[in-house]
């Protein structure tokens, strides 16, 4: 699907895990402020359905409310960190012991900040192939990878890669707040929930997205990742999971 405006195009994917084909515990969101701005944003359920569902719905849906209501207010910063604290609360508040992660993006004049909670992940890549940004997944085998202890390809194969360490309705939850970045025409951005990461190496990804289509670039990230999921492969990553990713390309002026 595609989304967008004269400055930016956005593709938006989501489909369930071949595992369970009748659900997903996925949740994305977009919205196009009226002063321009951007927000993105892709949630993970976990705990298994209905509740992971409900989790990561709680997330998404709660950053929509505080956007339609944030007044005159450009300032997207607390907003944002609102909806992160509001949404881990009322999970919490479910006591039903589930849980999300969640990542926003905000594009506004032309730069990116990164919000993250969790092992969903977001990056930014130039278009000859330049990781400008990339969040760092919070488990042990995301952190291991970030100090250099584990080589990113073998990560997809860890035992642990599954084990999440921080994410909404946690009393330990903690948001890692990313820098402004600005944002070239033709950088293109990725935010997705790991059924994406689990399945296609970070070197793969980059040479997906960095320049051609969008539209070419989301259907083939759908399909080598729906191959993957449904025949895992020797030497390949391969994860039932559903599968969520919004992809957003400055276009040129």
């Amino acid at each position: 699907m595609e989304i967008g405006n004269a400055q930016v195009e956005i593709w938006a994917c989501s489909q369930s895990s071949p595992e369970h084909p009748d659900r997903n515990e996925d949740a994305a969101g977009c919205w196009h402020l009226d002063d321009g701005s951007i927000i993105l944003a892709v949630a993970d359920g976990m705990g298994g359905a209905p509740l992971g569902a409900e989790s990561s719905a709680i997330a998404v849906g709660g950053l929509g409310r505080i956007l339609d209501e944030r007044g005159e207010t450009n300032d997207l910063r607390p907003l944002v960190l609102d909806a992160f604290e509001h949404a881990n609360r009322a999970i919490l508040d479910d006591s039903t012991g589930s849980g999300s992660t969640f990542v926003v993006c905000e594009l506004v004049d032309n730069r990116v900040r990164i919000y993250n909670v969790g092992d969903s992940g977001a990056m930014l890549v130039g278009q000859r192939g330049r990781v400008k940004i990339e969040t760092i997944a919070h488990s042990p085998v995301g952190y291991g990878v970030a100090a250099g202890l584990i080589d990113p390809e073998r990560a997809l194969a860890h035992d642990d890669r599954h084990y999440v360490s921080n994410h909404l309705g946690s009393h330990s939850m903690h948001i890692e707040i990313g820098s402004s970045h600005s944002m070239a025409p033709c950088d293109t951005l990725l935010i997705a929930s790991d059924g994406l990461l689990d399945n296609i190496a970070p070197g793969e990804l980059v040479d997906s997205i960095r320049c051609g289509s969008l539209g070419r670039a989301s259907e083939q990230l759908k399909q080598l990742c729906t191959q993957r999921m449904d025949r895992v492969q020797a030497n390949k990553p391969g994860k039932p999971d559903d599968l969520t990713f919004l992809l957003a390309r400055r276009r040129r002026s």
